[in-house]
């Protein structure tokens, strides 16, 4: 648990914060992280042109994804090595390096929010709220069913809609022809525009599936992904700005993920 000390170093984030930064719908595999100090929308308001989503790929969305990584640990406090969440969020991780061509970059954020993200490329980031709440097998659910929107293909599509929609390919396109480093305030923007939106039923049951793949491949418990589901379920609230605002209907995954055990 949060110790007092601890928890008054923690960073919170509104849902009235959440909907000041999300500017469009979209979406990354991603719960909402806190994003104090990122300029949104500022680059972008001389940019003219669409970037055309076949033009983006895989590479594409790896290297923004990346960019963005940085530029949120930047906004938001990193659980050392050397700290309690530190510690525990690579001893739950030690077994998941790699999964399916995926370099795992695991790490906790030391904020209070039940949340969590997954990037395109293989960055995790865990938040303490949600640690403190789950158990070291239902945060490996919780990985898992994020890892399971990028195998599926659900972040692909979201980063292109995204940057199709801004023409932040556009604007962040080097000289060279590859994909060029954008500021911070593009960096935001294009976070910004995949966050909110709910996944549909059919990603969020395929993303459920290759979690629950990945559990077993792995040897880690089945029922884990049930009582995880479970927890959020007793956690729901009207607004709340958590991992249920971008995966919703837990109640009934958890239901159909127990069936699905069952059989």
């Amino acid at each position: 648990m949060i110790d007092e000390q601890t928890a008054q170093s923690l960073s919170t984030l509104s849902r009235r914060d959440l909907m000041s930064i999300a500017l469009a719908a979209g979406g990354i595999s991603v719960a909402t992280p806190a994003l104090a100090g990122v300029s949104l929308g500022k680059a972008l308001g001389a940019v003219e042109g669409v970037a055309k989503s076949e033009s983006i790929t895989d590479a594409d969305v790896k290297a923004y994804s990346a960019q963005m990584a940085v530029e949120m640990d930047k906004q938001n406090p990193v659980a050392g090595p050397k700290t309690p969440y530190g510690k525990r969020i690579a001893a739950l991780s030690s077994n998941l390096k790699a999964y399916n061509g995926l370099n795992l970059n695991i790490k906790a954020y030391l904020v209070k929010d039940v949340n969590a993200f997954a990037m395109a490329d293989g960055t995790i980031r865990v938040f303490a709220g949600l640690m403190d709440k789950f158990t070291d097998d239902e945060i490996r659910y919780v990985i898992a069913h994020e890892i399971g929107h990028v195998q599926a293909g659900h972040t692909r599509k979201r980063m292109q809609a995204a940057l199709r929609t801004a023409a932040l390919k556009d604007a962040a396109g080097s000289a060279g022809g590859g994909v060029g480093r954008m500021a911070s305030g593009q960096l935001g923007d294009l976070f910004g525009k995949v966050i909110v939106s709910q996944h549909s039923q059919s990603n969020e049951k395929e993303a459920d599936d290759l979690a629950m793949i990945l559990m077993k491949a792995k040897g880690f418990p089945g029922m884990a992904c049930v009582t995880a589901l479970e927890k959020l379920a007793a956690m729901e609230s009207p607004g709340s700005g958590n991992w249920l605002s971008t995966h919703p209907s837990p109640a009934a995954r958890a239901k159909r993920m127990k069936a699905a055990l069952a059989a």
